[in-house]
């Protein structure tokens, strides 16, 4: 008997799975709570495959599949769920990976993240980062505080997203949200072409290069709040991966440009916990002050660790020191403290000294 589609999204949704695998020679596997699964079924042909594929797909993807090789794009299970959907070709056949997105917004309580951070969406102007590996949850993070935005202030809002993953409705702001590939070819081209329909907050699905970047910074200067994601992990990586995009000629001038823009950038990991059934969030929050900001300037990223470190009152910490925190409330293993960890030899060593 064929294995539906339908069926398995069903299940899908039912179990809170968070990415579904799609693959010939394998069975189907599952992602719950960051543990790759295979489900009791059989393994899939080349056939099954395609037919899956051929079922969530349209025409124009299924094209740009057989022409390029790969296609993203947004899905919507009915009224129950949306996925976002990586459908390609491996060794000739169809293979897809479809990760659930999350349908409820949380709070930034709910998420984990202190209250001073709800000051920084009031702000007029100013950049907004949220950076960490894939799959650890930013698109969530950006989607809450754009939907506390939404409920909260009188704003134009637009987003720029590849795919777009969570649907805002218009609340209190009017939201504004483009596809690329759909809507417009590139985040370069949307964010150019969005300062002229004027917006007060705009949101980066991410900062892929470096026309993105630069684009990205003067909307954050010339008066709108700009909230964008990059796949790096800790604050002081984040600035100089920034800065390293650019020639070197230009580089002192993106240190100063982001040195007055920028208003924080939390980065984030997720982890499974070890207390019950799930996965948590651990951050690391770096919150712009007048020493941080000299700190962009004058190419001292690499004290800015020690910075977040006393920070305390601004709503700061280092992601070691949430590491611990949630290792120290039984949250997660020693394990996950320990991999996560951006310097896990001086987490030893605490850990050691309070024995």
């Amino acid at each position: 008997m064929a294995i539906d589609m339908t069926e398995l999204l069903q299940l899908v949704v039912d179990e809170g799975v968070s990415d579904l695998h799609i693959e010939v020679g394998a069975p189907p596997m599952v992602r719950l709570h960051g543990s790759l699964t295979p489900l009791d079924v059989p393994v899939l042909n080349p056939d099954d495959t395609e037919r899956m594929v051929k079922s969530i797909a349209s025409e124009s993807q299924l094209q740009q599949i057989q022409q390029i090789g790969t296609v993203d794009f947004g899905f919507g299970f009915g009224e129950k769920a949306r996925f976002r959907v990586s459908a390609f070709k491996q060794k000739g056949h169809f293979g897809t990976v479809l990760r659930q997105i999350p349908s409820k917004l949380l709070t930034l309580e709910q998420i984990g993240l202190p209250n001073n951070i709800k000051d920084l969406l009031y702000r007029p102007r100013g950049m907004i980062l949220v950076t960490g590996p894939t799959g650890s949850g930013k698109s969530t993070t950006l989607a809450s505080m754009i939907n506390i935005i939404n409920m909260e202030r009188d704003c134009h809002i637009i987003t720029v997203e590849d795919p777009i993953e969570f649907y805002h409705q218009h609340k209190r702001s009017m939201v504004i949200q483009r596809e690329i590939g759909v809507d417009t070819p590139s985040f370069k081209e949307a964010l150019k072409r969005s300062l002229r329909q004027d917006p007060d907050i705009i949101m980066v699905g991410e900062m892929r290069d470096l026309e993105t970047m630069e684009a990205a910074v003067s909307a954050a200067e010339t008066g709108h709040l700009v909230f964008a994601t990059l796949h790096t992990t800790g604050a002081a990586r984040t600035v100089d991966r920034i800065v390293d995009a650019f020639p070197t000629n230009q580089q002192a001038q993106i240190r100063t440009q982001l040195a007055s823009s920028l208003l924080a950038v939390i980065s984030q990991v997720l982890l499974p916990r070890q207390d019950k059934p799930g996965r948590v969030a651990a951050f690391e929050i770096m919150v712009s002050t007048p020493s941080i900001q000299a700190l962009i300037r004058d190419s001292k990223t690499f004290r800015i660790t020690s910075e977040l470190q006393t920070g305390a009152k601004y709503g700061m910490n280092t992601l070691d020191s949430h590491l611990l925190d949630l290792y120290m409330n039984k949250i997660i293993s020693y394990t996950e403290l320990i991999t996560a960890a951006q310097d896990p030899e001086s987490i030893t060593e605490k850990l050691q000294s309070k024995k």
